[in-house]
């Protein structure tokens, strides 16, 4: 059976954005999952603009394993993931959404499949034969549609790709985040499929509980938000298959 390093230490990243309601109380579930698992581990929070008292708030929670980064302007969230990234000094870095429509308790499970697999990567997945998820169907059928077509266009052999939670290698990040571009929609898949052009394939799925609370799926923000992730998927292709630009520029590093 594989092994976790010895003395490993993880990383959780949390990209956080108007969050002033929930984010002390998130971040305290989080920690207690972390406690129980008994790792070295720490938690950087990234405030993905100072639009609200997001930052304050979560400045007022005071730990030792906790460092929370802020900037002005909202970037988007996979901004916010690379930064709190580059920031990481886990052997494993892990991110999770703020919010807990995803069971940290999941933080664990993500890490011991890694472990299991001898994996590159391990993503959270509500398609997952024991995964507990409480979606819409009409967003069930929207991720089978998209599984469809990232399986089709890069190759991934994982049955989602979108659900907030993922746990990495660091060797992985040093490699695959100098040459990424997505800031706002379908960086997982950017993260992903370049990662598996790498040569890092051994990417598994691991069980999540999840309980979506979104609104209106037909509401004019979330079909606007399905456009832009379409066209940022198309860009990623374009760029990975046709243009050879992530290989160019790992190259050029």
């Amino acid at each position: 059976m594989k092994k976790f390093k010895d003395n490993f230490l993880l990383s959780v990243i949390i990209p956080v954005y108007k969050q002033e309601k929930t984010i002390k109380k998130d971040l305290l579930r989080i920690k207690k999952a972390l406690d129980e698992a008994s790792w070295d581990y720490e938690i950087v929070v990234v405030v993905d603009g100072k639009v609200d008292k997001s930052y304050q708030r979560a400045k007022q929670i005071s730990f030792s394993r906790l460092r929370v980064y802020g900037y002005k302007d909202n970037q988007g969230k996979g901004y916010a993931i690379r930064f709190g990234m580059k920031k990481a000094k886990g052997d494993y870095i892990a991110f999770i959404d703020a919010g807990m429509e995803i069971d940290p308790l999941g933080i664990s499970m993500l890490l011991q499949h890694l472990v299991w697999y001898d994996a590159d990567i391990i993503v959270g997945s509500k398609r997952h034969s024991v995964s507990k998820v409480n979606y819409s169907l009409t967003r069930r059928i929207l991720s089978w549609g998209y599984f469809n077509l990232v399986r089709f266009f890069f190759g991934l052999k994982i049955t989602d790709t979108q659900a907030g939670i993922k746990v990495f290698k660091k060797e992985v990040l040093e490699d695959i985040l100098p040459v990424l571009l997505v800031k706002k929609y379908a960086f997982d898949i950017e993260m992903l499929a370049v990662a598996y052009s790498f040569g890092y394939q051994r990417i598994f799925e691991a069980p999540i509980k999840l309980d979506y609370q979104f609104g209106n799926i037909t509401s004019a923000a979330t079909l606007r938000t399905i456009f832009l992730m379409l066209q940022d998927t198309m860009a990623i292709f374009y760029r990975l298959k046709i243009l050879c630009y992530y290989d160019k520029k790992r190259r050029s590093q």
